[in-house]
C-alpha cells in the first residue's frame, strides 16, 4: 500500500466515526491515532481534497465560512473497506536511539545511561497515556468502535512495558562496562597539531 494510500485510510477511517473539519481530523488522528499513527497538515489537506474531487468524501461549509466539515460518502466507505483489506506497507525500522547505542563507545557509558533513561521515561508516560486513554474506551468514548480502538491500546501498553523492560537491561548492561571504557574510545586530534 502506497503512502498516499495510507494517509487516506486515516482520514477515510476517522471521517467512518465522525464528520469534522480538516484541523478536526488531524487532532483527533494526533490524539486518537498518535501511538500508532502520524499524518501531517500537509498531508491531509491535500488528501480530503483528492477524496472530495473522487466523491469519497463530503464538504460542507459551516455557517460564517470560517471551516469546512467533511463527512465520508458511501462510496468513501467501500474504498475505505478496499483500502483496509491492503497488505499493510512494512516499516521500515528508524530508531534514533538504538542507533546512537550501537555505536555508544563513542559517547561513553554516561551519555549512553542518559539516552537509556530518557527512553524509559518516555516509555513510562506512554504506558500511562495508554491506560487512560483504555480508561476513556471503557466508558465508550467511540462506541462501537470502541474494542477495536482497545486492540491499539492493547499494542501501545505492551510496547510500552516492552521499553521498560529493556531500558532495565540495558541499564544493567552499562553498569557492567569495562571502567576503562568510560568514554569515547579517541580523541580527534586539535586542529593544527
Amino acid at each position: 500500500m502506497a503512502r498516499s494510500d495510507q494517509t487516506q485510510t486515516a482520514v477515510l477511517g476517522a471521517l467512518s466515526i465522525l464528520p469534522m473539519s480538516g484541523y478536526a481530523l488531524r487532532e483527533e488522528i494526533k490524539n486518537t491515532l498518535g501511538h500508532f499513527w502520524s499524518e501531517s497538515f500537509g498531508q491531509i489537506y491535500p488528501a480530503l481534497a483528492e477524496l472530495q474531487r473522487a466523491g469519497l468524501v463530503d464538504r460542507r461549509d459551516n455557517a460564517g465560512g470560517r471551516s469546512s466539515n467533511y463527512d465520508i460518502t458511501p462510496a468513501g466507505t467501500a474504498r475505505l473497506r478496499e483500502l483496509l483489506a491492503e497488505a499493510p506497507q512494512p516499516n521500515k525500522p528508524r530508531n534514533g536511539v538504538l542507533l546512537r547505542l550501537f555505536f555508544g563507545r563513542q559517547l561513553g557509558p554516561e551519555a549512553c545511561r542518559g539516552l537509556v533513561l530518557e527512553a524509559q521515561a518516555q516509555a513510562q508516560a506512554q504506558l500511562a497515556a495508554m491506560q487512560e486513554a483504555r480508561a476513556e474506551l471503557a466508558g465508550g468514548k467511540l462506541g462501537d468502535n470502541s474494542p477495536y480502538a482497545l486492540i491499539t491500546v492493547a499494542a501501545g501498553e505492551r510496547s510500552a512495558q516492552a521499553t521498560i523492560a529493556w531500558a532495565k537491561d540495558a541499564l544493567a548492561i552499562l553498569d557492567a562496562v569495562d571502567v576503562h571504557d568510560r568514554g569515547p574510545a579517541t580523541s580527534p586530534p586539535a586542529a593544527g597539531t
